[in-house]
């Protein structure tokens, strides 16, 4: 959603990256750009005004002018007032869950802006934290709605209000607390009716649902991808509801960004989450500090090491890196990384993740390296026997034909995976050399035993099921400064994070 504005704001500090000295005029223009840039975004004028005003004023001391790298702290000052803009200091993070169970949670928003989905996934997230969530539907009007949300509670493994045929929204509002309260639910979601556009029906509906519920959270729904248009809905519905948070949904579309940027100065209210896939489990928490991080390209190394904990087998994990260690890489391996590799997101999703993408992006698109051409590998590997999936050496021309037969692809692409499967494999033999250290350390971080007594997953093993917790603040911390460092993936143009970033900071 904010590749635009990365693209435009990288070619700012490209510029500025090349003086040892900034003057007055070299921060004029550069300011003058990022305003364009926001502005282009779709984000609010007097927005833009107030973070240009501010970022002006602290670029122009004489500790910016002198110092040894003023772009670096141009950097930092436009990060600074990014997270401002998102409202990140002092922000309350997550749901204001009630001591006093069942906490109530409204949702409201237009239709269409995904609010039923995010009812569904927000359920999901609270059962993972081993809340008892109950799922309502109160939308009355919208065909199917109340089934839809069936389906998404059984998805998300939740309980979901029976439905009664022709009773009232209120009504249905006060059967589903009553419900709640006697059986004992941590958690009650009230998703209401939506429509194509404001009005005084639905307005009025959702003021009287407030009123018999008293929610403790009311969150609204909006679609990133309507930019103003969703801040004029949210001061709309901020005027009528005692909304307590925002979400917003299709942040991984290409909308470009000024939704997210605008609402929260706009509105005063917090940013909860992020819809960013259409999987049930497709909603992130939102973190002022880490989505400034990727505006500015500097990707977002909590989130990788979040997706890795949370998305890979643990068990495969481990066997894989014990043989790996000593030198074995068939095609089956390869097949199991491009599988886990799609779990966490695919390639693009990753690649948006690591630091310094941004400035090799073009280079990327040029390799023809996507998410569609990770599936065609796939394809090709599947379309092989068991056979040759563990001895590609036996594959001559007439099994090659086959096998691009089988997988829709040509000879020339059959042949193209072959060669990145020895390179890699190559690669690997090399690693295992030495007793296979490299590999003891790539176990540890993915939780296999080869490093140690337990390996860094085993240490915090506690959910079962071979989902892991997340690690601690440290443990990620001294991850992302390896990388930061040059212990992570060798990048052309790799630059570090802005002075003083701290994904933690609160």
């Amino acid at each position: 959603m904010f590749d635009a504005l990365s693209d435009r704001l990288s070619a700012v500090f490209d510029r500025l990256g090349g003086k040892g000295v900034l003057s007055e005029t070299d921060i004029d223009e550069a300011l003058r750009e990022v305003r364009v840039a926001l502005l282009e975004a779709d984000v609010a004028l007097p927005v833009v005004r107030d973070f240009i005003a501010k970022a002006r004023e602290q670029a122009t001391g004489e500790a910016v002018i002198r110092s040894v790298k003023p772009a670096d702290q141009v950097i930092k000052i436009t990060y600074d007032g990014l997270v401002e803009m998102l409202g990140g200091e002092g922000e309350p993070q997550g749901l204001n869950l009630s001591l006093n169970p069942p906490t109530i949670i409204m949702m409201a928003g237009l239709q269409g802006s995904g609010k039923t989905t995010t009812a569904g996934k927000l359920a999901l997230r609270l059962a993972k934290e081993r809340k008892k969530v109950l799922l309502a539907s109160l939308d009355t009007r919208r065909p199917a709605a109340m089934e839809q949300l069936a389906t998404l509670a059984q998805q998300a493994g939740v309980e979901s209000l029976p439905i009664v045929l022709g009773q009232a929204a209120p009504d249905i509002a006060k059967r589903a607390i009553s419900a709640a309260r006697l059986q004992g639910y941590d958690v009650l979601i009230l998703d209401t009716a939506g429509r194509t556009t404001l009005d005084e029906a639905m307005m009025s509906e959702a003021a009287e649902i407030a009123r018999i519920a008293n929610p403790h959270e009311t969150l609204l729904v909006a679609d990133a991808l309507t930019g103003q248009d969703a801040v004029r809905t949210a001061k709309a519905f901020h005027e009528r509801l005692p909304l307590t948070g925002l979400v917003l949904t299709r942040a991984d579309g290409d909308g470009r960004g000024g939704a997210a940027l605008s609402m929260r100065a706009v509105t005063g209210l917090p940013i909860k989450y992020l819809g960013v896939s259409e999987k049930i489990d497709g909603l992130d928490a939102f973190d002022a500090h880490r989505v400034a991080g990727r505006i500015l390209g500097q990707g977002d190394v909590v989130a990788l090491v979040e997706k890795a904990s949370q998305d890979l087998d643990h068990a495969k994990a481990e066997a894989m890196a014990k043989r790996l260690a000593k030198g074995q890489f068939d095609l089956d391996m390869m097949a199991e990384q491009l599988a886990q590799m799609k779990r966490m997101g695919g390639m693009e999703g990753l690649m948006g993740l690591l630091p310094g993408v941004q400035k090799v992006k073009k280079q990327i698109a040029e390799s023809g390296i996507t998410d569609k051409s990770v599936d065609r590998q796939a394809a090709i590997i599947g379309s092989m026997t068991k056979a040759e999936r563990k001895k590609p050496d036996i594959l001559q021309a007439s099994r090659k034909r086959r096998i691009a037969a089988g997988s829709g692809v040509d000879v020339a692409e059959v042949n193209r995976l072959l060669k990145q499967h020895r390179q890699m494999a190559d690669a690997f033999k090399m690693m295992s050399k030495g007793g296979g250290r490299g590999f003891a350390q790539m176990a540890q971080m993915l939780g296999g035993g080869g490093g140690g007594a337990g390996g860094g997953m085993d240490r915090l093993k506690a959910l079962g099921g071979g989902k892991m917790p997340m690690p601690s603040e440290q443990e990620i911390q001294d991850f992302a400064a390896k990388m930061q460092q040059g212990g992570g993936p060798k990048l052309p143009g790799l630059g570090g994070l802005p002075p003083g970033f701290n994904p933690f900071k609160k």
